[in-house]
């Protein structure tokens, strides 16, 4: 074989490790778990404003559309409510900006139909259907976030018992879990850590950090550190317990969600089959469907349909949400 065509393939194999090398080094530098923990780091303790006063008051982000959390979020009688859900969900999304997508969505889904000249009730289902997808998923980023939380909670409760029990103070304890793990549990006790550190009482920062993360079991620990200041005993020990009992409480809440998967893949299932039946029905036979939107009967069955359908996803979620 001749030299130059080996020597091609040694430099061939090289460019490319090389290339794969150059690609990996550019994705971990922005989209690793370590540069995703630096840089919320970072944004965290980012530069303030030159010409604003120095204070340790948290300032929340401000975006496009922070003046309907001023003027209208917080005239609503929800409003407060909804505030606080979005600051649980950790996506750093205002209100003003889910609102916004929502109305936008929603009058896409509302005038699409309306184009096909469909009849009212597909715009307003198509409004609905279009306007719920951004709060679907903030619902559904909030319940992972809150079921990693939940995860980390064991882990986090052995880290800093240990940690007491090797002579650290309680705030040492707490920085620990906040250098040492992933977010977002990682984040929320540094968080805590940071107010305290400013001079926040302890038992109020706790409080905070409750509030910020409604998990039951975090609830348990706030109570217990707070019991413990004022009456005494080994902490290391009831961190130890309380770990103990939220590892077996995550165990059965698993099995019970092992169970109901098929009742959840059910109910599914019976939430698709009638879209995906119609669907192939209309593109087989558009004759045959037109009299569900043309006919005043039609209409009533398909209003009647949908709110059966609507019933029945309700009833369903009920049995199969069991609370453990």
């Amino acid at each position: 074989m001749d030299t130059s065509y080996i020597l091609f393939a040694v430099l061939l194999f090289v460019a490319v490790v090389l290339a794969l090398e150059g690609a990996y080094s550019m994705w971990a530098s922005k989209s690793s778990a370590e540069a995703k923990r630096i840089a919320a780091r970072l944004r965290t303790i980012g530069d303030p404003v030159r010409d604003s006063p120095l204070t340790i008051a948290r300032v929340k982000r401000r975006g496009h559309w922070s003046w309907l959390d001023d003027h209208l979020i917080a005239l609503l009688p929800r409003g407060e409510h909804l505030m606080h859900y979005l600051e649980t969900s950790g996506t750093g999304t205002t209100a003003g900006e889910v609102v916004m997508a929502s109305t936008v969505l929603g009058l896409i889904g509302f005038f699409v139909p309306m184009m096909l000249a469909k009849p009212l009730v597909f715009s307003l289902v198509g409004f609905l259907l279009t306007a719920a997808l951004p709060w679907w998923r903030l619902s559904r980023k909030r319940t992972q976030r809150i079921r990693l939380f939940e995860k980390q909670i064991p882990e986090a409760l052995d880290l800093m018992g240990r940690a007491m029990r090797a002579g650290h103070a309680f705030p040492t304890a707490v920085q620990m879990v906040g250098d040492e793990m992933a977010d977002p549990i990682g984040q929320e006790f540094r968080t805590l850590f940071d107010e305290t550190n400013y001079g926040l009482p302890q038992q109020e920062a706790l409080l905070r950090l409750a509030q910020r993360v409604p998990v039951p079991d975090l609830g348990y620990f706030v109570v217990a550190v707070t019991i413990q200041r004022e009456s005494g005993g080994n902490l290391a020990e009831l961190l130890d317990n309380i770990a103990s009992i939220v590892r077996a409480r995550l165990k059965l809440l698993g099995e019970v969600r092992t169970l109901s998967a098929e009742g959840r893949l059910s109910a599914w299932i019976l939430l698709a089959l009638p879209f995906v039946t119609g669907g192939i029905i209309n593109v087989m036979a558009p004759s045959f469907m037109a009299v569900l939107w043309t006919d005043p009967a039609g209409i009533r069955l398909v209003g009647a349909a949908l709110f059966m359908i609507l019933l029945g996803v309700v009833w369903m979620r009920n049995i199969i949400h069991i609370r453990v």
